[in-house]
């Protein structure tokens, strides 16, 4: 198995809970699908990286298992909703830890589907759009 690299425990808790508690918000969870697929993947894949990920966090830390966080968080503002996440995720840290190792995926657990495929198959007879950027955008040579 590849080496481990370390997460906050909030990282973790945003695939084992499905419920997005990273202190480094969205960026968390890309860090953490990354890492454990080897993949870079694109937004709409998190999902079932997500899934592929989540049984193999328990198993390597199955006392996280135990961890259910409240169906609302806050007031319903911005601001109540992320002060309430921080101070759940800092009860939670007090009890378990701040930080996790975690290994990669093995080969097996995880599916490498390219991102365009994946969209087709998640839209089905869509039409896929491509972007293409010019060089300069506006102007002559």
């Amino acid at each position: 198995m590849s080496a481990t690299r370390t997460f906050h425990l909030g990282d973790v808790l945003s695939i084992t809970t499905e419920r997005l508690v990273s202190p480094r918000h969205i960026d968390g969870v890309y860090d953490i699908l990354g890492f454990m697929t080897g993949e870079s993947l694109f937004t709409h894949q998190l999902p079932r990286a997500a899934r592929e990920c989540q049984g193999p966090l328990l198993a390597q830390h199955p006392d996280l298992a135990a961890i259910v966080p409240p169906e609302t968080f806050g007031d319903g503002s911005k601001d109540g909703a992320e002060n309430a996440v921080n101070l759940w995720l800092a009860e939670q840290v007090a009890v378990y830890g701040e930080t996790r190792e975690v290994a990669p995926l093995d080969a097996a657990d995880h599916t490498r589907i390219g991102p365009i495929t994946e969209l087709r198959q998640m839209r089905p007879g869509a039409e896929i759009v491509t972007v293409v950027v010019p060089d300069r955008v506006g102007g002559a040579a």
